[in-house]
């Protein structure tokens, strides 16, 4: 997420001294995965790979929701339910922006994916209070299996992430200055990458609880090879320069 007060803006000799600049994706040709100056954002979720990242997480989306609603429904339901919700928006909200690279867009693109991220984050809440909830109404262990672990670890992730994105779009000074809130845009980007593959990493996990293979079913290969499919779209769409590389 760049900054409203300092979105980085790339000169020809800048752009040279990277290759083709930032419309050099980390696999394709210059232009793959950008958009184009005349294209509205709603483009970016289609443009390259995205069709590939679009597949994979609406079909692992689909296949919890399915798990769920086929089962018998409960107050625990919402858990799964809300935490697919949650990727899915975070999946939208790093395919809307990563083909932005004029000002203009990156502007436009920055203030709709934090939106995305901010509902994604709420949902996340919610998923987390539901499974809370859940387990002191019925005594159970907090933070135990393996799930339990990497969803908090993910959860607390997901929230770090949001509130250094806001503070270096919105209030760049905290940092010291603009040039300082630019300087960590781009370890923003590579932990939402991170925070994105560990989020995949928990859903598996959750394929090896008790509730799931009792009563919802979904299977391991399912989860990753959609998950796998998601990453071949999203991968694919980084920018170098955006990274530094």
């Amino acid at each position: 997420m760049a900054s409203a007060t300092g979105i980085p803006e790339v000169r020809s000799t800048d752009a040279a001294n990277h290759g083709r600049g930032e419309e050099e994706p980390l696999l394709g040709r210059a232009g793959d995965a950008s958009q184009q100056e005349d294209q509205g954002l709603q483009f970016n979720f289609v443009i390259g790979t995205a069709v590939i990242a679009q597949v994979g997480i609406w079909i692992l989306a689909a296949t919890i929701w399915a798990s769920v609603f086929v089962s018998p429904l409960a107050l625990f339901s919402a858990h799964p339910l809300l935490n697919s919700a949650g990727i899915l928006l975070t999946t939208q909200a790093i395919l809307l922006l990563q083909p932005t690279h004029t000002p203009k867009q990156k502007k436009q693109g920055a203030n709709i994916h934090g939106i995305l991220n901010l509902t994604s984050i709420l949902t996340l809440i919610a998923a987390l209070v539901v499974i809370e909830y859940n387990k002191i109404g019925h005594g159970g262990t907090h933070f135990e299996s393996p799930h339990a672990i990497l969803g908090l670890i993910t959860y607390i992730l997901f929230f770090l992430q949001a509130i250094v994105g806001i503070a270096q779009y919105y209030t760049p000074n905290v940092f010291g200055s603009v040039e300082n809130a630019k300087s960590i845009y781009k370890y923003h980007r590579m932990s939402g990458y991170v925070i994105l593959i560990l989020s995949f990493a928990t859903i598996a996990a959750a394929t090896q609880t008790d509730y799931n293979k009792n009563v919802l079913h979904i299977q391991l290969w399912a989860v990753v090879v959609a998950s796998v499919i998601t990453l071949i779209g999203v991968l694919p769409r980084i920018k170098k320069q955006k990274l530094g590389l």
